[in-house]
């Protein structure tokens, strides 16, 4: 299918075939009819994507911070490929369409055949066809086109603005920036029984928006425009001020203040420059607002993707009910939006519409939309493909999972790798596995993952998927016949892993190995060679400095991510392991205390006791409440009149008998990512089953369900 994406490092936006959006539970496969584009949002992505480096970094100083973070703790080529992933997987862009369902999860209340509008970023996009959860949908009403319901996330954002102003009947309000955003609220208002006055820099447009109901307006610099406003309110100034304007001047902000009266509302929904003047919102006691988006349950992932609603007599006006209000308001003739449309694109004209909104175009415009065919056919493969077989003497490989690990981590450590063939690519999202394929050379892509378990070519499946799919790809891989490589965590429960070693026991002569890399790292093998020859019992000391994460991230939901015990903890288990050489005999652990609201992510911060069979034990402190800046790995390791200290496997200290030697990385952490790669196609090419690693994963998979 096509889709229009934006490269991150130049700004160029190109229209790409990649594979079909997957159906996932909780949400509907939405074949696009119309799409509508942001000239603000949009824009600012294409601003963001065009700039240099050192202009990203001044737009983005909190993501430049990051980079920094990392440059310190892991080295400047690890800052360096961690930050050229993220630039080299294009973005998606959209977030206004509509179209018909195509495909159901049975677990919402949509059909097929509905027709819906849809919101959301990284869902909503343009494209043929698209996946949306159900709390980001709403149904058509008969009398509404698509071309008018694709307009219905935009009208969900004017709607948020008018309702954080509190107006009432009669109010006098006024709109500053007249553009598409503008006009909507300017009808909403006008819906809901105000006076509405516009305000815009370009007169032309306060000319256009009367025609859709605005009672009265003028240009910004008119030198009349502050006896035109006092007419206008008869001298008490305006009950609420919207800002849809998109300008860094301060200049709306500062407008806005002087025109309101006492304890009026100044509403936010644009972005303009943020420096309040002070005086005169004190003086008049006013009630600043940053509107959020459409409304309730933006940016919180239980609400959009986990599809739980907010009570009603609670959040009466949660963004989908915002949603369908406002279209609503158009089935009823209230809403006039085809006055609003300037210009219709078909997808494959994407770089034209957006020379337009970027501002290359001198043309006026104000409803961009693109227009889809919906006879085109979507295919879950990426059109054109040519499977090319793998070359003889070489192992074909197949990646499940193109997600940011994988393709700033995982994969470019895999292209390291010698005879090795890329075939496949695939992830839920076609626009990962595209990135994938164009990125590393995979033959083709695809959002079927049963594509390359059918692909004779391919010998070995690297699954890097969210934790949930795992033990499930992981039996599905060894049922094709083929050796997988899977990331950590090899299961999430019990019953997953009792699966997985009876899927293993039944294809013996298949690998299965997961991505415990520290073991392979190139100073945890100078450790195991300094303690090669011992007789005695080893103590060691493991510090983890994990950082916070968001609660809401998908780590902490049971049916994705489990927990970071699961999902993070095994990997300084299995370092224990590997450095003990020995099985784990024994565990125990302690959670701090918590009354938080924040509970569940207090509650990781763990302490952890491992004994092994020889004697040998070890401590490991896993924490997120630790100061950022202090390194995030750190062992200590002593035994046989011995010591050793790692840091950040970028510096390692061996010590024995009063002499000392250090070895350090300068560049980059090397935690043996590329190393367990070699190992596994060693393995593959060796005919080395590998049974003893397995059994070792599976032992440090048990210790992190905390089962004995």
């Amino acid at each position: 299918m096509k889709q229009v994406m934006v490269n991150l490092k130049n700004g160029n936006v190109t229209v790409d075939d990649v594979p079909a959006s997957v159906l996932k539970d909780g949400g509907v496969v939405v074949k696009n009819y119309y799409s509508v584009v942001s000239s603000g949002t949009d824009k600012s992505l294409l601003d963001l994507a065009s700039s240099s480096y050192l202009g990203k970094a001044r737009k983005k100083p909190d993501l430049f911070k990051k980079v920094v973070d990392i440059a310190k703790k892991e080295g400047p080529l690890s800052a360096y490929q961690q930050t050229m992933g993220r630039l080299n997987k294009p973005e998606s862009m959209g977030y206004s369409c509509a179209g018909v369902v195509v495909d159901a999860s049975n677990d919402i209340s949509f059909s097929i055949g509905d027709r819906v509008a849809c919101a959301g970023s990284g869902f909503a996009v343009h494209a043929d066809q698209v996946f949306v959860p159900e709390n980001l949908c709403v149904k058509i009403p008969d009398n509404v086109s698509f071309k008018q319901a694709s307009f219905t996330t935009m009208g969900a954002i004017a709607m948020q603005g008018v309702r954080n102003a509190n107006i009432t009947l009669g109010s006098n309000v006024a709109v500053i920036g007249l553009g598409l955003i503008g006009n909507l609220t300017v009808q909403i208002l006008k819906a809901a029984g105000c006076n509405v006055f516009g305000i815009d820099i370009n007169e032309e447009k306060v000319l256009s928006a009367k025609k859709v109901g605005l009672d009265d307006g003028a240009e910004r610099s008119d030198d009349h425009i502050l006896d035109m406003i006092n007419s206008f309110t008869k001298g008490y100034g305006f009950d609420a001020v919207i800002i849809t304007a998109a300008t860094s001047s301060t200049d709306p902000l500062n407008f806005a203040g002087t025109i309101t009266r006492k304890k009026a509302a100044v509403v936010l929904v644009g972005v303009v420059g943020m420096e309040i003047p002070r005086d005169i919102y004190f003086q008049k006691e006013l009630n600043f607002v940053v509107s959020c988006s459409y409304g309730p349950g933006r940016y919180d992932r239980v609400y959009e993707e986990l599809g739980v609603d907010y009570p009603i007599g609670y959040v009466r006006w949660t963004e989908k009910r915002n949603m369908e209000s406002f279209i609503d308001l158009v089935s009823k003739g209230k809403i006039e939006l085809d006055m609003l449309v300037s210009h219709e694109f078909s997808i494959d004209d994407a770089t034209d519409a957006y020379d337009l909104v970027s501002g290359k175009s001198d043309e006026p415009f104000m409803g961009v939309l693109f227009k889809y065919d919906p006879k085109e056919i979507v295919e879950r493969k990426d059109d054109g493909a040519v499977k090319v077989k793998k070359v003889a003497g070489t192992v074909g490989v197949g990646v499940i999972g193109a997600g940011m690990f994988a393709s700033s981590v995982l994969l470019p450590a895999l292209k390291q790798i010698n005879n090795v063939s890329f075939i496949g690519s695939c992830a839920a999202s076609g626009l990962s596995a595209k990135s994938a394929k164009d990125n590393f050379g995979f033959q083709y892509c695809t959002s079927d993952y049963k594509e390359i378990l059918q692909d004779e070519n391919i010998d070995a499946v690297i699954v890097a998927t969210r934790n949930s799919l795992h033990s499930t790809l992981v039996i599905d891989v060894l049922n094709a016949g083929k050796h997988v490589f899977v990331e950590k965590p090899l299961a999430t429960n019990k019953e997953e892993l009792e699966k997985v070693i009876s899927a293993h026991k039944s294809h013996p002569d298949l690998i299965v190995q997961v991505g415990f890399n520290r073991r392979f790292a190139p100073m945890a093998q100078k450790i195991m060679k300094f303690f090669k020859n011992r007789r005695g019992r080893l103590m060691m000391y493991y510090r983890v400095n994990a950082g916070k994460i968001p609660e809401d991230h998908w780590i902490y939901d049971e049916k994705e991510g489990s927990s970071r015990f699961i999902s993070e903890l095994c990997h300084f288990i299995d370092f224990c392991r590997y450095i003990a050489n020995d099985e784990i005999i024994d565990y125990s652990f302690k959670q701090i205390s918590s009354d938080s609201i924040h509970a569940k992510e207090e509650l990781e911060n763990i302490s952890m006791n491992l004994k092994f069979k020889d004697g040998s034990i070890a401590t490991i402190m896993y924490n997120t409440i630790g100061d950022a800046s202090s390194s995030k790995e750190y062992v200590e390791i002593m035994g046989e009149d011995s010591f050793v200290k790692l840091t950040d496997f970028k510096q390692l200290i061996l010590s024995s008998h009063g002499h000392s030697k250090t070895s350090k990385h300068y560049l980059k952490t090397e935690k043996g990512h590329k190393e367990e790669l070699d190992a596994f196609f060693s393995a593959i090419k060796n005919g080395d089953t590998n049974t003893g690693f397995f059994d070792e994963s599976v032992e440090v998979t048990q210790v992190t369900f905390r089962e004995k």
